[in-house]
């Protein structure tokens, strides 16, 4: 179900609960995949007319909820990194405090939009997430791809360091990028919800 690299091993009296949180914190991040995928999908067969109105109807549906979603999606992110780093004392790398530069703001100002009903929040929320997205796919890639520019990454905390990985792939840069890629999806769907006219998504 999971597995975890040598920085990890000597943590033995931590290791369980690590695994439980890591784990359920990787379940999410599928769940999110899923979520955001079928937004994907739903938004080009809207585009082709094969569903038509189906984005719209999404949004109608979701339109109450989505910036309350789009909060707890950034909570969390939120309270699992500084599980990560406070609880399980995993030292964040460069590329870790760039995608926390972008997260963390967010569970503030989502959370006054959700509490105000603001979907205009999307403005200047989606492109923070969007950069967020960038840096974390870029951080996949150096996990996986030898060789690949790190930029201002130490030898001391290497970014293509693996600290957790579970169901098979998901590591915590994959878990930062499920999450910029709801919120990005939800505030879209949010907008959408509140000024149809403006055809965020479709």
């Amino acid at each position: 179900m999971g597995s975890y690299d040598g920085a990890t091993s000597t943590r033995h009296s931590a290791g369980m609960s690590v695994f439980t949180i890591a784990t359920f914190l990787g379940l999410l991040t599928l769940a999110a995949f899923i979520g955001v995928l079928s937004v994907a999908i739903m938004w080009v067969l809207d585009r082709l007319g094969a569903v038509d109105g189906g984005i719209a109807r999404l949004a109608s549906a979701l339109g109450p909820l989505a910036l309350w979603l789009a909060f707890l999606v950034a909570l969390t992110a939120f309270s699992g990194s500084l599980y990560f780093s406070e609880v399980a004392h995993f030292t964040p790398c460069a590329l870790c405090w760039y995608q926390r530069i972008a997260m963390y703001p967010m569970v503030v100002i989502l959370g006054i939009a959700a509490l105000r009903g603001d979907a205009d929040v999307a403005r200047y929320a989606v492109p923070v997430a969007v950069i967020g997205a960038f840096i974390s796919a870029w951080h996949i890639g150096v996990e996986r791809v030898p060789g690949l520019p790190s930029g201002a990454c130490s030898l001391d905390v290497p970014c293509s360091l693996i600290y957790v990985q579970v169901v098979g792939f998901v590591t915590i840069p994959t878990m930062a990028l499920a999450g910029f890629l709801s919120i990005i999806s939800l505030l879209l769907l949010a907008r959408r919800a509140q000024q149809p006219e403006l055809e965020t998504l479709a």
